[in-house]
């Protein structure tokens, strides 16, 4: 059983930058698919970004390319995003989660395990 924890959510202007960070426990991070999603209020959860399990692949929301980055740290089991010129779109809670089988996947209900979410708030 994979436990994940968010953190580094908080309030930023728009165009600032935030790191959120996913730590893993419970299996070998490298193993997964590791994927960050969002849900803003009275919206659906969305893709942002994935990663394969060595880093190699990665896979971004199109609203999100050239502003976000994917990364992990499989040693620290921890997995990142960083956000840059955040936007108030980008406003939402953000989830990461872990694939346990092979390939990149945009869908939720393809991924294993979540995190209980970390809150970003963006003012414009």
């Amino acid at each position: 059983q994979v436990r994940l924890v968010e953190s580094g959510g908080g309030l930023v202007q728009a165009g600032d930058s935030l790191r959120l960070s996913c730590a893993a426990s419970g299996g070998t991070l490298g193993n997964y698919v590791m994927g960050w999603f969002r849900q803003a209020p009275r919206k659906e959860r969305e893709f942002v970004s994935a990663i394969s399990g060595l880093g190699v692949s990665t896979l971004y929301k199109d609203s999100v390319k050239g502003r976000f980055t994917i990364s992990r740290d499989n040693a620290k089991s921890t997995l990142y995003l960083q956000m840059d010129n955040l936007k108030p779109e980008d406003a939402a809670v953000y989830y990461c989660a872990a694939r346990a089988s092979p390939g990149l996947a945009l869908m939720a209900p393809m991924y294993d395990y979540w995190g209980q979410g970390t809150q970003v708030t963006v003012s414009s």
